[in-house]
């Protein structure tokens, strides 16, 4: 049990590090609270929650997936190396990937009920 305690403590240093070290990584999460904010305004259903979530959640695992590639690619070549530049700009690419995802599932989600709420209060 001792040894599961510590390693839910390097885990949460892990993402510790990630939220004070990474831009992104605080945009990310910044972008996701806002979401759910908005999930709870507009009442969205419990299959929208969980579109909600795994868009969020996999956003911010490819934001700490990244940070740790860029991590050890730093490590292992210090200087410039083109293929340790390829491993980072891929894993980069993850994230974007990841990111686009969620936000067209946002979209999805939440535009036609922002322009419901537009078309209520217009009338």
């Amino acid at each position: 049990m001792k040894r599961l305690i510590r390693s839910f403590g390097f885990a949460f240093k892990g993402l510790g590090y990630a939220a004070h070290s990474q831009p992104n990584f605080r945009f990310h999460l910044v972008a996701g609270t806002i979401a759910v904010i908005l999930g709870f305004l507009f009442r969205i259903s419990t299959a929208e929650w969980l579109w909600l979530m795994v868009s969020i959640a996999i956003v911010l695992i490819a934001e700490l997936l990244n940070t740790s590639l860029e991590t050890l690619t730093d490590l292992v070549s210090p200087t410039y190396n083109e293929k340790a530049g390829r491993v980072k700009d891929v894993a980069a690419g993850a994230v974007v990937i990841a990111a686009l995802f969620a936000l067209i599932t946002g979209a999805i989600i939440f535009l036609p009920k922002i322009i419901l709420a537009l078309g209520s209060h217009a009338a």
